[in-house]
């Protein structure tokens, strides 16, 4: 199975967004990341619903909405209306996760939980198996073009296990630090979805670095 690729929006050109997206549209990605920040959750603030709405109605990808927000459980049927196939949020920003996840499923989205780089995967047991994807941070979440944090690869190894003992559907994916040292030893530790911002769109050909982040394989199981 080749690896899932998701760019994040955030390492995009803002000046000329349409002409980013429609890169995106026309190179072999298959979601469009977008993270939302607050500036209460994590210390900055990125983007909010006019921008998710805009780039919905150009893009032919479906949107990967990664929420890094306090109380993300207010914002599912905007989310929702703006046609987002995934909303993902985090474990450490959710009080209720399982009626969170609940609700996001009723509103005809896919659900993703999010972990920072300090919580421990087995926080997970009791609802991987009503999850569609689980994002592991491999930075802390606020800033891009940080240093990938090393144990993000046993962590995949750890939630992989988990998934298959639990006989869980859920995707794996990892946010931060991917780039061309770093994608080939995630996808051999089992990750699905990689989310790439600025090796993605800082890139000369961004179109043939996302090819090379498709042709990946995972292992078999």
């Amino acid at each position: 199975m080749k690896t899932l690729v998701s760019p994040s929006l955030l390492s995009a050109n803002f000046l000329d967004l349409r002409s980013e997206v429609e890169m995106i549209n026309q190179s072999e990605a298959d979601w469009l990341h977008m993270d939302i920040m607050d500036g209460v959750f994590v210390p900055n603030i990125s983007f909010g619903f006019p921008v998710l709405e805009a780039v919905a109605k150009v893009c032919k990808k479906p949107l990967d909405v990664h929420f890094m927000i306090a109380h993300p459980e207010e914002y599912i049927e905007l989310t929702a209306k703006t046609g987002a196939m995934m909303m993902n949020v985090h474990y450490e920003a959710c009080t209720h996760l399982h009626r969170t996840i609940q609700q996001i499923h009723a509103a005809g989205m896919k659900a993703g939980v999010t972990l920072n780089p300090s919580t421990p995967v087995c926080v997970l047991e009791d609802i991987i198996c009503d999850v569609d994807m689980v994002l592991l941070m491999s930075v802390n979440p606020g800033f891009g073009g940080q240093k990938f944090i090393e144990n993000t690869i046993k962590k995949v190894e750890r939630l992989r296990k988990l998934i298959k003992e639990s006989h869980s559907n859920a995707l794996i994916e990892v946010d931060g630090g991917v780039q061309a040292e770093t994608a080939p030893r995630l996808a051999k530790a089992g990750v699905n979805v990689l989310v790439s911002g600025s090796y993605v769109f800082k890139s000369t050909d961004p179109i043939s670095t996302i090819h090379a982040l498709k042709e990946l394989k995972q292992p078999e199981d």
